[in-house]
């Protein structure tokens, strides 16, 4: 998800007036969504999300944040990535849902954040960019065992890297660069 604004709904309008959910009573929250992704979890089925916010969060991010712990529950994996740490990463210019890397549901929204139509294709190059920019994320903060927020630093410090010696920087205009990255890594 990559949108700081998705509109309003009503949960949304009820956080914005003090209004909070009762996490102890499952039957005021709970819904046919929730119940699909514990259902598929159940199964063995990784359901996970990444989130792509700006800094300072806007309403909706805050609200988001606070009523994702229904997903969590559900079973999903849900991470975090301030906008700020993004930009070495290229990823889709709009959300989308993969379903076992066979069908990719894309989500269009208008200016304001309201939905205006989802997209299902199965083009593979469309798949493998949408899957490699979700999983190169995801895969980075689970084996450093860190935040999407460091994962991120960390992939775009060793590209930088990588571009410098395929330049051939590193071993002409600046030796002691390769220590550096290495350093800011540890």
């Amino acid at each position: 998800e990559l949108r700081d604004d998705y509109g309003s709904n009503p949960r949304l309008e009820a956080w914005q007036r003090g209004e909070r959910v009762d996490w102890d009573d499952r039957e005021s929250w709970w819904h046919p969504f929730h119940q699909t992704i514990s259902d598929a979890v159940a199964r063995g089925v990784a359901v996970r999300r990444a989130r792509v916010v700006s800094e300072p969060a806007s309403d909706y991010i805050r609200w988001e944040h606070y009523a994702t712990q229904a997903n969590v529950i559900a079973g999903e994996e849900v991470r975090w990535l301030p906008r700020s740490q993004a930009s070495g990463f290229l990823v889709p210019a709009n959300d989308f849902w993969l379903f076992d890397g066979k069908l990719l549901r894309v989500h269009h929204f208008a200016g304001k954040g309201n939905h205006v139509t989802d997209e299902l294709s199965a083009d593979a190059m469309t798949l493998k960019l949408c899957a490699t920019a979700f999983e190169e994320i995801w895969d980075k903060a689970k084996e450093e065992k860190v935040s999407l927020r460091t994962a991120a630093f960390i992939l775009g410090i060793g590209r930088v890297a990588r571009a410098t010696e395929l330049s051939g920087l590193a071993k002409t205009q600046l030796p002691s660069l390769g220590y550096f990255l290495f350093y800011l890594v540890l």
